[in-house]
C-alpha cells in the first residue's frame, strides 16, 4: 500500500504526464489528485490515454485548495506560475517545482533571463550534482535533499551539460573563460503549446533548426551556477564563467544529446587522456544513473528513452587542445520528471531508485 499521497499540478502537458507514468508505478507514492487549466472536469484519459490506471481521475482547477492535504505535490507549470502559488502550499507537503520559479539563487539572473517576480531559490534536485569543492573533494547535491520539504527541479538542458561537464570545472582541467555546448533537442522541449515549428510535421520532420540563440536560452543562468558550484566557488561568481550555448530542435519526440568543449588547462595538458577520463571514472562511480561509457563507445538518445539515465562520454582532441564531452538524456525523464521522483526518493528516505528505471527503449 503507498505510503504517500501525490498531487500533480499541471498534468496534462509534458513534464507533468511523465510524472504521472513514472508515478503510477511507484510502490510508495499513490496520485490521488491532479489539476490543470483548460483540462478542468475532463477525465485524465482523455489528455494520457498511455496511463490507464489513472485514466479516471477528473482534472481540478490548479488552486492552493485543492492541492494541500497531500503528502506531495508537484508543479509541472510554466515558469511563473507556480512561485505565487507555492506560498500558499502546506508546509508539511513536500513540494517539486519542474518549472524555473525556484532554481535560481541570484536575483540578478532571475531579472535578466525572465522577469517578473523573484522567488527564493529551494534545494536543486540534481542528486549527482556537485554543490561544493572542499580542498578538492567535491561534494554532491544528494547530501542536501536529504529532508528537504521543498525542491526544484533542474531544467533539461541544464541537467545534459552540468552531467557532462562538472568533472571538468570541479578538477581545473578547462580553460572555464572558453566554455561551449551544443544540443540536440527533442521537440517536447519546447513544451505542449501550439506552434507551427513544433507541432506541424511538416515544418519539423527531416529538419534541424537552432533556437534562442546568442545567449538568449534561460537556462544559461542556471547552467552557470551549477559550473560555478562545480568550481567550487562560494557567493556570485558565475561572471567567472564564460559559456557559449546553442541549442539545436531535432525531429525527435524525446531525447538530449550534449557536446560541452573547452580548451584545456595547462593541468590537463600535461595529464594522459586515461588520467583525464579517470576524474568522470572517479566522480560517478558509484552512480546509478549516469553512467560513463566504456572508451570510445558514444552515448545516444535511442539508449536512455523512457529512463532515468544519462550515459555520459568524454574525450580529448589533442590537435585543437579541447576536452570534449558528451552527455545524452530523456528531456522529459531524466530531464525532468524522473530525477525529481530520484529527488523525492531521497527527500522522504525512500530507496533512491524505487520507481525508475536505467533500461532504455530502443529502437
Amino acid at each position: 500500500m503507498a505510503h504517500y499521497s501525490v498531487a500533480v499540478a499541471g498534468a496534462t502537458g509534458y513534464a507533468g504526464g511523465e510524472a504521472l507514468r513514472i508515478l503510477a508505478s511507484h510502490p510508495d507514492m499513490e496520485v490521488t489528485c491532479v489539476t490543470g487549466h483548460s483540462s478542468i472536469g475532463h477525465r485524465l484519459g482523455e489528455y494520457l490515454p498511455h496511463i490507464p490506471c489513472l485514466a479516471d481521475l477528473e482534472v481540478q482547477d490548479t488552486t492552493p485548495e485543492v492541492l494541500n492535504g497531500h503528502d506531495i505535490i508537484i508543479l509541472a507549470l510554466p515558469h511563473g506560475a507556480s512561485g505565487a502559488l507555492a506560498e500558499k502550499l502546506d508546509d508539511a507537503s513536500v513540494v517539486v517545482d519542474l518549472g524555473a520559479d525556484h532554481r535560481l539563487e541570484e536575483r540578478d539572473m532571475w531579472d535578466r533571463y525572465y522577469g517578473g517576480p523573484y522567488y527564493d531559490s529551494w534545494i536543486y534536485g540534481m542528486p549527482e550534482m556537485i554543490s561544493g569543492n572542499v580542498h578538492g573533494s567535491p561534494s554532491k547535491q544528494r547530501n542536501l535533499l536529504r529532508g528537504a520539504r521543498r525542491i526544484a527541479g533542474p531544467g533539461c538542458n541544464v541537467t545534459a551539460v552540468t552531467l557532462a561537464f562538472q568533472p571538468a570545472l570541479a578538477y581545473g582541467l578547462i580553460d572555464e573563460k572558453d566554455i561551449v555546448a551544443d544540443l540536440a533537442v527533442a521537440y517536447s522541449g519546447a513544451g505542449k503549446n501550439l506552434k507551427r515549428s513544433n507541432l506541424l510535421a511538416a515544418e519539423a520532420l527531416n529538419s534541424a533548426t537552432p533556437y534562442s540563440v546568442g545567449g538568449t536560452h534561460r537556462h544559461i543562468p542556471e547552467m552557470l551556477q551549477n559550473l560555478t558550484h562545480a568550481a567550487g566557488r562560494e557567493g556570485a561568481r558565475w561572471q567567472d564563467i564564460s559559456l557559449g550555448f546553442t541549442p539545436m530542435l531535432v525531429p525527435m519526440s524525446r531525447g538530449i544529446l550534449a557536446t560541452v568543449s573547452a580548451r584545456l588547462s595547462e593541468k590537463a595538458w600535461d595529464l594522459s587522456d586515461e588520467a583525464i577520463r579517470s576524474y568522470w571514472q572517479d566522480l560517478y562511480a558509484d552512480e546509478t544513473f549516469v553512467r560513463l561509457l566504456p572508451q570510445g563507445a558514444m552515448p545516444a538518445t535511442q539508449n536512455v528513452l523512457g529512463s532515468n539515465c544519462a550515459q555520459v562520454q568524454v574525450a580529448v582532441d589533442r590537435t585543437s587542445r579541447r576536452l570534449y564531452a558528451f552527455c545524452a538524456i530523456d528531456n522529459l525523464n531524466r530531464g525532468t520528471a524522473g530525477q525529481a521522483i530520484q529527488s523525492l526518493n531521497i527527500a522522504l528516505n525512500l530507496n533512491e531508485i524505487t520507481g525508475l528505471t536505467t533500461i532504455g527503449v530502443a529502437p
